[in-house]
């Protein structure tokens, strides 16, 4: 699962178009004396910024809504194609093979879009394009009947929705200035997560039924990506210079040399710490319902996607809370660290409460740790990119903390289980991983 961060050569602006990022001094909004952190009237979003910020929870919403749907299809397919004794190592290879689609994907797609100069813009072709792929992708994907064939569609899927998520991450900084970046990493933030709770549900809706699932899937959610990119148009950028096209862009898409540039270095590995913890536990689900608390898979079906409702409030209300919040004190540190403690003290729950009470409890306080985290995190991200000249290829590697943990986590997992022979050894695990990633957010200077 999936989540975007996003300046533009100065150039004209249609009346859709938001300011660069890269404005200069003058045209940015003042700060209150000595406080770093604008005043009141100046973080009132401006008129050209709001059609973006309305539409942005939705359309981050679209991908984590593949993931958490089609990831609970996977899980049953695997079951069902492998049995229980295979299921785990089943599950591992399909989401490992799967990464490596989801790895090259958005960088090499944040290099095309950083040099794509067209009347629609730099990103929005790119949206539509990886949406496309990974919603065919989607169609065929229940007709697998054995795991080969499962593995590759999946992989498919991984490419397509990285692919659009790249260009999308790519908005924030391309268009939102700083003040307002918090604001907008929680709408983006509340839009994944939302999309992380609906789809398991839009998954056991239709666990019977995997095949017509995966059909409305791709077709709901093409559409939502359509209208994202219909509705919030980008200016004509074709007047605008632009590096060429080459080998060594490609060859350099996957690297970010971390001695020159610590501060990405320790946003990368905190991500993927923070990411990797919760997908390590959110993945698992439906088997550690079944394993460690002792449901059937009827049950386990049924209850697992409810945990997530039950989370929702507290997610929502971290979530609302945090982005504003490291607006308003002008610090990003603070509410991310908090964010992937909560995370560690939730997974640490099923260990004292081996039951469904706990899994809810557990659910309910690593979900507002995830949220705190998200909201927050797109603008803690977009402020350590090294070049404004390749957003896309930067952003594409910082997301992919985000994303491989989604298909990397489960492959932990297994090795986890495997290794120590309990599904219940994943709590501490997931535990000290959390607050490794929440640590790794200390030493980043360029944000405080």
């Amino acid at each position: 699962m999936p989540l975007p961060p996003d300046s533009l050569a100065a150039g004209s602006l249609s009346p859709d178009s938001p300011p660069s990022v890269s404005a200069p001094p003058e045209s940015l909004p003042a700060e209150d004396a000595g406080t770093g952190v604008a005043s009141p009237a100046d973080r009132k979003l401006p008129r050209d910024l709001r059609r973006l910020f309305f539409a942005a929870p939705w359309a981050s919403a679209l991908a984590p809504i593949v993931y958490g749907a089609s990831a609970f299809f996977f899980a049953l397919q695997v079951q069902l194609m492998e049995g229980d004794k295979g299921k785990v190592a089943g599950l591992a290879v399909v989401s490992a093979l799967s990464a490596g689609a989801a790895m090259i994907a958005q960088p090499v797609i944040g290099v095309l879009s950083d040099r794509t100069r067209s009347r629609f813009g730099a990103r929005r072709p790119w949206m539509l394009v990886g949406g496309l792929i990974g919603s065919v992708a989607l169609l065929t994907t229940g007709l697998a009947s054995n795991l080969a064939t499962l593995t590759g569609c999946v992989m498919v899927i991984q490419f397509g929705f990285n692919a659009f998520q790249g260009p999308l991450a790519a908005v924030l900084p391309d268009r939102v200035p700083e003040q307002f970046r918090g604001r907008y990493s929680t709408g983006a933030g509340l839009g994944m997560i939302l999309g992380a709770v609906v789809g398991p549900l839009v998954g056991s809706l239709f666990a019977d039924r995997i095949a017509l699932g995966y059909q409305v899937l791709g077709g709901v959610v093409f559409l939502g990506i359509v209208l994202f990119v219909v509705l919030v148009p980008d200016r004509d950028n074709r007047g605008e210079p632009r590096e060429p096209f080459s080998l060594r862009a490609f060859a350099t898409a996957f690297w970010v040399n971390p001695v020159r540039h610590p501060d990405f270095f320790w946003g990368f590995l905190g991500r993927l710490l923070l990411f990797g913890g919760y997908y390590m536990l959110s993945t698992y689900n439906l088997y550690l319902a079944q394993q460690y608390v002792g449901l059937s898979l009827d049950e386990a079906t049924d209850v697992v996607p409810l945990l997530g409702l039950v989370a929702l409030p507290g997610i929502l209300v971290a979530t609302a809370i945090a982005g504003p919040l490291s607006d308003r004190i002008g610090r990003r540190k603070p509410p991310a660290l908090v964010a992937g403690l909560l995370i560690a003290v939730g997974a640490a729950v099923p260990l004292a409460m081996p039951t469904v009470a706990g899994l809810a409890v557990s659910g309910a306080v690593v979900g507002a740790g995830f949220g705190a985290f998200v909201a927050v995190d797109q603008a803690l991200m977009s402020s350590v990119l090294p070049n404004a000249d390749d957003h896309g290829k930067d952003l594409g590697v910082l997301n992919l903390a985000a994303t491989l943990p989604g298909t990397v986590a489960p492959v932990a997992a297994g090795a986890v289980v495997t290794v120590f022979d309990s599904y219940g050894a994943l709590y501490p695990v997931i535990g000290v991983i959390s607050v490794l990633g929440a640590l790794c957010i200390l030493p980043i200077r360029s944000v405080r």
